[in-house]
């Protein structure tokens, strides 16, 4: 986070009107997209909704999932909670999709890791522009 209103002037420039971009800076939302072995989706689900992601208006807990299979090999050194090193592996997976807050996307994304059984964790994290 920026540390003065001047920073943010600075970063965008001199606005005629500022405030909308401070609050477009200071309200952004993410979507956070995390793949798990089935059997762990509800403890992450959980641990996502605990952290305060999944929040929309009045409800809590909210995400898109979707089922698939997960590919990979451990290599040498690895210690895999699935699998064995050198040997490909397909797992089915769920892919949990989730928004969440600026002021709590850090704290989803270590709770996530917290939980997720893998030494890995497969996870993407997208800016969403608020229209």
């Amino acid at each position: 986070m920026l540390s003065n209103n001047n920073s943010i002037i600075i970063l965008l420039g001199n606005y005629r009107t500022p405030q909308r971009y401070y609050d477009i800076i200071l309200n952004m939302s993410y979507k956070i997209v995390v793949y798990v072995p089935l059997e762990n989706s509800d403890s992450v689900r959980e641990a996502i909704a605990s952290a305060g992601g999944g929040k929309s208006g009045k409800y809590s807990h909210c995400t898109f999932s979707t089922l698939g299979i997960g590919r990979f090999k451990p290599g040498k050194g690895a210690r895999p909670h699935i699998g064995q090193i050198g040997k490909l592996e397909s797992v089915k997976e769920e892919r949990i999709e989730v928004t969440c807050e600026n002021s709590v996307v850090g704290n989803v994304i270590a709770a996530i890791k917290k939980v997720h059984p893998y030494e890995e964790v497969a996870m993407d994290v997208y800016e969403l522009t608020n229209w």
